[in-house]
């Protein structure tokens, strides 16, 4: 990886109706404003995407096609990238339903004829950004991402985590924006 440009794909997770910027997004733009200049970003809002739900053939067909439309979209971005951050809120201890299906899809994906998915995603490290109200009532869903990227052999490039709630509340997080401005940056 290290001879490759860095790409970083932003799969951005919120529900929130288009046109509102929500305290997670903000928060992953602080970081993305960080990287060096000409740092290759690619953003996709999973929300605004049509994904169809999973449908789990693994035990009965065993393998998947090539995927189609938006998911076909999101396949070749995912591996075009060489980091990937799910921008994602906190929603009931978890993450939100369009991260859950695009997780989902993975499975599948692995499972392509001739689509080496999984050697190919142990290159690229997954990162983390989120909000909440409290911060323990995040972990959960952390170390749910964290343990996906464990599954993939991904390196782990870790969680950065703000205080959120009403739009706006995480710019007086001074200690989540200072983390914001080197969280994707080499270590």
């Amino acid at each position: 990886m290290s001879n490759t440009t860095p790409h970083y794909l932003f799969l951005t997770t919120s529900t929130r109706e288009s046109g509102h910027l929500g305290n997670t997004e903000w928060l992953a733009q602080q970081a993305a404003a960080a990287l060096p200049a000409g740092t290759v970003q690619t953003w996709h809002h999973l929300a605004r995407m049509s994904l169809p739900p999973f449908v789990d053939l693994r035990h009965t067909v065993g393998t998947y096609p090539v995927p189609e439309g938006d998911l076909k979209t999101l396949l070749d971005a995912t591996l075009a990238a060489t980091h990937i951050v799910f921008v994602s809120p906190v929603y009931w201890f978890s993450i939100p339903s369009p991260l859950k299906t695009y997780l989902d899809h993975w499975s599948g994906w692995m499972r392509v004829p001739g689509l080496p998915f999984k050697e190919q995603m142990a290159a690229k490290s997954l990162f983390l950004i989120t909000t909440s109200g409290d911060r323990a009532k995040a972990q959960p869903m952390i170390d749910s991402v964290e343990l996906c990227a464990k599954f993939l052999s991904m390196p782990w490039g870790g969680a950065l985590w703000g205080k959120g709630g009403p739009p706006g509340a995480v710019q007086a997080d001074a200690q989540a924006v200072a983390q914001a401005a080197h969280f994707l940056l080499p270590k």
